[in-house]
C-alpha cells in the first residue's frame, strides 16, 4: 500500500530543505509543487505577510468522491535550531542526522505521511470525502501559522496533525493552556564602588522573587518556568533594570490564571522589600483542549487504528501544538504520534517502520 522507498526518499529530500521559523519559502514552494502534481487545488495564504515572514501557510484541497464531512490534515513546515544544513543518515532502519543538527522529523514526518497518503489514495482510487491539507508556518515560534490560518475558508470541522513524538497510535486528547510572561524589575542606578547605598539593585530584587517562587512541576497538571534573565550594564554600576521571561502551563485553564497571578504577587512583594518596582505582563498564548472518547474526531482515529491492527492510546501532553489553536477556533483536532524520538535535539531520530506506520495511519483516516 504505502511505497516505503518513495516515502523515505521524500523524507530525506525534505529534511534537507532549510526551513526555520519564518524562513519557510523553499519548503512552501516544494510542497505546493508536490500537491499540484497530485491534482490538488493549492494556494498560499497571507500568514507570512502578517508576521513579516518569507511564506504563508500552504493549503491544498482534494475533492471527495463520496459523501461525508470534510477532513483536514496538518503538519508544520518549520523546525528548531540547529536546523539548517541537515545531512540525514539511514542506519539499520533508523534515520538520524549526522549529529551536528536536528533531524527535523518534527515535523517532516507529518508532512511526508500526508503526501504519501494522498498519493496512495489517488493510485488506489479509494473513496474519500473532501480532504483539505494545511502546511503551517512558524509552529515552533509560537503556533503563529495556525493562529493566522483563515479557518473560515476551510470546510472541515474534523482535523488531524501528526506532531507528537509519541508512538504511532497515540492520540493526544488533552493539552495545556500557556501564559507567556514578561517581567521588568526597575531599581535605581548608582556607582557600585562609590555610592552603592544610593542604588537599588534590580537583579537582587528579581533574585529575591525568583528564589521565593515554586517553579517546575507545580502539580500533576501544572508547570511553571523562569527561562530568560537579562539585565545590567557593567560590574561597576548598580543595575537599574532586569528583564525576566517565563511561562505557566496547565491542562486546567483556571490553574494557569492562578499560577500567573501568584507569580505576579510574589514579584511585587519581594521587589518592594528593596524598593524596586515591577512591570508584570502576561499573554495567553493558547488555550487548553480536551477531546472526549465519543467525539467524531476520536471515533474515526480509533477505527482507523484498529483497521491497521494498532492499539489506540489516549494521552495528555504537556506541550502545545497547532491542535490547540484549531480546537479553540471550533475545528476539533487530534494531535497524533509519529514515532519520532528525542526531538529538538541533535540525537533526534525516527525509524523507517514508524514513518511507514504514520503514512498508513494517515491514509486509513482519509478512507475510514
Amino acid at each position: 500500500m504505502v511505497n516505503q522507498e518513495r516515502l523515505v526518499a521524500e523524507f530525506l529530500e525534505l529534511v534537507q530543505i532549510d526551513s526555520l521559523t519564518f524562513k519557510e519559502r523553499q519548503m512552501a514552494d516544494a510542497l505546493m509543487g508536490k500537491m499540484k502534481e497530485m491534482g490538488l487545488e493549492v494556494y498560499e495564504d497571507r500568514a507570512g505577510e502578517k508576521y513579516n515572514g518569507e511564506a504563508g501557510n500552504v493549503i491544498g484541497r482534494l475533492k471527495g468522491n463520496k459523501e461525508g464531512p470534510a477532513l483536514l490534515f496538518l503538519a508544520h513546515m518549520d523546525r528548531v535550531e540547529p536546523g539548517t544544513g541537515i545531512k540525514p543518515v539511514v542506519e539499520e532502519g533508523v534515520i538520524r542526522s549526522e549529529g551536528k543538527t536536528i533531524l527535523a522529523s518534527d515535523n517532516c514526518a507529518g508532512i511526508v505521511a500526508i503526501l504519501e497518503a494522498l498519493r496512495v489514495l489517488k493510485e488506489k482510487g479509494d473513496s474519500h470525502p473532501d480532504i483539505e491539507v494545511a502546511f503551517t508556518i512558524a509552529e515552533e515560534g509560537g503556533l503563529f501559522g495556525a493562529k493566522a490560518l483563515e479557518t473560515g475558508q476551510l470546510r472541515a470541522k474534523t482535523a488531524y496533525t501528526f506532531d507528537s513524538s509519541g508512538p504511532v497510535g497515540s492520540l493526544v486528547v488533552r493539552a495545556p493552556a500557556q501564559d507567556g510572561i514578561k517581567i521588568t524589575v526597575r531599581g535605581r542606578a548608582s556607582h557600585a564602588g562609590v555610592a552603592p547605598e544610593e542604588g537599588i539593585n534590580a537583579i537582587q530584587a528579581a533574585s529575591r522573587a525568583i528564589a521565593s517562587l515554586k517553579v517546575g512541576r507545580i502539580d500533576k497538571e501544572t508547570t511553571s518556568n523562569i527561562g530568560v534573565i537579562s539585565g545590567g550594564k557593567a560590574t561597576n554600576i548598580v543595575p537599574d533594570q532586569v528583564e525576566i521571561k517565563g511561562e505557566v502551563r496547565s491542562l486546567v485553564e483556571k490553574r494557569v490564571d492562578e499560577e500567573t497571578k501568584k507569580m505576579a504577587q510574589v514579584f511585587v512583594k519581594e521587589a518592594a522589600v528593596l524598593g524596586a518596582q515591577v512591570d508584570f505582563r502576561h499573554e495567553r498564548l493558547y488555550s487548553s483542549f480536551h477531546i472526549g472518547e465519543e467525539e467524531e474526531v476520536s471515533l474515526r482515529a480509533v477505527k482507523a487504528l484498529k483497521k491497521l491492527g494498532l492499539k489506540p492510546e489516549r494521552q495528555a501532553l504537556g506541550g502545545g501544538s497547532d491542535a490547540n489553536i484549531l480546537n479553540a477556533g471550533g475545528i476539533r483536532c487530534l494531535n497524533l504520534g509519529n514515532g519520532s524520538r528525542k526531538v529538538h535535539t541533535t540525537d533526534e531520530e525516527i525509524s523507517v517502520e514508524n514513518l511507514v506506520k504514520t503514512a498508513e495511519f494517515c491514509h486509513a483516516l482519509m478512507i475510514t
